[in-house]
């Protein structure tokens, strides 16, 4: 029998990126998208429609997937935010949307769909590796600290009775050539997808709660 994904956000970058990967690997794959998305209707995958920022629309999502269980549900959805990333210029409006988009959103998905993973699955979340505390650099203040909480938050879920006996998995997909990563990012969609998959093979079926970089490397939190 083969194996199941389900990738929230999938119509583009990454989330599309994974859906290919996993249909390659011969994968039984759904995908989501919040508007219609040619290139994921191609993949030959399940499309459904969910939107992380709106509790409604994940609602319906639950109810479509009824008692169908996934070996992956992984909520790749997120937003830069702002371009000017400053706390300063931010408005409370602006810099709520994304704390929903990135943190909020996800997890609650996470927490409504629980069940739909399967007893020894794995739910991943996509984050960055610039949400690490431990990293150096500056700057991007706005994303950093909204994937900053959604790894807290993450660590809250797998430590719950809802993750029981799942594994719980914060990535860091790499510097990516998408719309968000820009065109000199040192690695494409398709190496990353691939880190990706292989990263969550190899932790399948562990039960641990882990921040790891696309090639399972541990990340500083």
């Amino acid at each position: 029998m083969s194996k199941s994904a389900l990738i929230i956000g999938a119509s583009r970058g990454i989330g599309l990126g994974l859906v290919r990967e996993y249909r390659a690997r011969g994968w039984t794959v759904s995908g989501t998208e919040r508007a219609h998305s040619d290139d994921l209707h191609a993949t030959g995958a399940e499309v459904l429609h969910a939107d992380v920022s709106d509790h409604g629309s994940v609602d319906a999502l639950g109810h479509a997937l009824g008692e169908r269980h996934f070996d992956l549900i992984f909520f790749v959805a997120g937003q830069w935010g702002p371009k000017h990333q400053s706390p300063l210029q931010a408005r409370i409006a602006e810099s709520a949307a994304l704390f929903v988009a990135n943190a909020i959103g996800p997890v609650a998905a996470a927490e409504r769909l629980a069940a739909n993973a399967a007893p020894g699955g794995t739910v991943a979340f996509m984050t960055s590796g610039l949400s690490s505390i431990g990293e150096s650099s500056g700057g991007f203040a706005l994303y950093r600290g909204s994937k900053a909480a959604l790894n807290m938050m993450a660590k809250s879920f797998a430590l719950s009775d809802l993750a029981k006996g799942r594994t719980v998995l914060v990535l860091d997909p790499g510097w990516v050539q998408t719309d968000m990563g820009g065109p000199k990012a040192t690695i494409t969609v398709e190496q990353s997808a691939r880190g990706l998959a292989d990263t969550i093979a190899l932790t399948a079926g562990s039960g641990r709660f882990a921040f790891l970089t696309r090639a399972g490397a541990e990340q500083p939190w």
